[in-house]
């Protein structure tokens, strides 16, 4: 996690069946598997919950030997600020469909009275039939009652008493009666057809009733456009540079992303499929004593940092005289620490504090007049030292190492990361960026009650 808040993600290691194997490997067809996108991690600082970054998209190195093979982006949201989740409830019944004894009800067609002309109040139905029985009043004489009235070609039903819809001529027209007996000439209602098309859309709008029966709203996909993961530009992908895209350092498995070094904090973070309650490894220290604590791991580290330097020194010796130094007299020189920092985990959950100091450190210069030195004053040695208080209140060793740019081979340099529950049982791990002659890697160690225990190491694979 860079200063300017761009936030990326290098896989190092994933579980599988009880064994560690090199995330950014494992099933990579091409993408690797913990970098498949839309896997959420939860990032971590010594058990609590930092925030959740969610994968958006893989970038891979073309570089040969890239201390970082695999890179991935995403969307990276705080503790607090992820957006509301919406759960989808399931309906019980469909939208427009009452959930009551009631007998089902049927709807109109929207598509089919959209075709169809719209009513008017002033316009008489077409075709309808004529009337059984004239109007009394135009009922012919006739000397035999029993005889039915007829209409003869030139008659007609009076205009006032005629009904609506009737014909004149008695072959279906549409022509309506007009009160003086003659048709109407209007085109807007003899002929409903003629009508305009815009006032037929709006009236046949306004009266049609939207159907009820929720096609449009429920039991179909919706597809709409969200907001993809955050992309980077070229000149803003974490870890890497222009020209070439050369991954820089980068973090363990974890959200790391690219500035300048001392602006990137790299922190530890986990995807798991099951849900286990979070519990931070912090050690509360009771006041007063977490001094005493730090002089006690400085004076072991200057103890080993000596032995360090006079074993290294010795063997030089030798080699170039073949033959064995006089013993020297005096107190050994006092190492010089430069950066250096303590941090305590309760790691076993028993308030039993695990000690861990990182320095940096170099031998003081010799006396003037002095006409060679048995180290060399301008080194820089790397200091790790893993230690706990036992029952008597002193400081049992688990680790020691001590190392130079000159024997990294022979031991490699170890950068605590974090601590972390890599395995998801419990009982919290220290994950370490290695640096060695092999380049640079990761490693899971776990602490227990003599030494530390190699869970996993991406450069000396098993």
């Amino acid at each position: 996690m860079a200063a300017n808040g761009k936030v990326s993600l290098v896989p190092v290691a994933i579980l599988i069946n009880g064994k560690f194997w090199d995330a950014s490997a494992y099933k990579a067809d091409p993408i690797p598997m913990a970098l498949e996108p839309g896997t959420v991690y939860e990032a971590e600082r010594t058990g609590n919950s930092l925030g959740l970054f969610t994968v958006g998209s893989a970038l891979h190195s073309n570089a040969a030997n890239a201390p970082v093979p695999w890179l991935g982006t995403g969307a990276w949201h705080p503790t607090g600020t992820e957006p509301a989740t919406k759960e989808q409830k399931a309906e019980g019944a469909p939208v427009g469909i009452e959930d009551t004894d009631a007998p089902p009800r049927l709807t109109r067609d929207p598509n089919r009275l959209k075709a169809a002309p719209p009513a008017s109040s002033t316009s008489p139905s077409t075709g309808s039939a004529p009337p059984a029985t004239p109007p009394a009043s135009d009922k012919p004489k006739s000397s035999n009652s029993d005889e039915p009235p007829r209409l003869t070609k030139g008659t007609s039903p009076p205009a006032s008493e005629a009904p609506s819809g009737s014909s004149t001529s008695g072959q279906g027209t549409a022509a309506p009666a007009s009160p003086s007996g003659t048709s109407d000439s209007k085109p807007s209602e003899s002929r409903p057809e003629a009508a305009k098309p815009s006032d037929a859309k709006a009236d046949s709008g306004a009266k049609i009733p939207t159907s009820d029966s929720g096609a449009s709203e429920a039991n179909r996909p919706r597809l709409r456009r969200g907001k993809p993961a955050e992309l980077f530009a070229d000149e803003d992908v974490p870890g890497y540079s222009k020209p070439g895209v050369k991954p820089a350092a980068a973090a363990g498995t974890t959200v790391a992303p690219a500035a300048a070094p001392g602006d990137v904090q790299l922190i530890p973070a986990v995807s798991d499929a099951t849900t286990q309650q979070m519990r931070p490894f912090t050690f509360d220290w009771i006041q007063g004593e977490e001094g005493d604590r730090h002089k006690q791991m400085l004076e072991l580290a200057k103890q080993e940092l000596r032995s360090y330097v006079e074993a290294r020194a010795k063997s030089t010796t030798s080699a170039k005289a073949g033959h064995a130094q006089p013993a020297k007299h005096g107190a050994p020189p006092e190492p010089i620490f430069g950066t250096e920092r303590m941090v305590a985990y309760d790691l076993w959950r028993s308030n039993q504090p695990v000690l861990i100091l990182s320095a940096e450190a170099h031998m003081p210069a010799p006396p003037a007049g002095a006409a060679h030195s048995e180290y060399d004053s301008e080194l820089t040695y790397s200091i790790l030292l893993v230690a706990y208080p036992d029952i008597y209140n002193n400081m049992h060793k688990l680790y020691a190492g001590v190392t130079d740019k000159f024997h990294l081979d022979i031991r490699p340099r170890f950068e605590l990361i974090d601590a972390v529950d890599a395995d998801g049982d419990g009982v919290g791990e220290l994950l370490f960026r290695e640096t060695s002659d092999q380049g640079t890697g990761w490693a899971i160690y776990r602490v227990t009650a003599d030494r530390l225990w190699k869970m996993y190491d991406s450069l000396k694979p098993e």
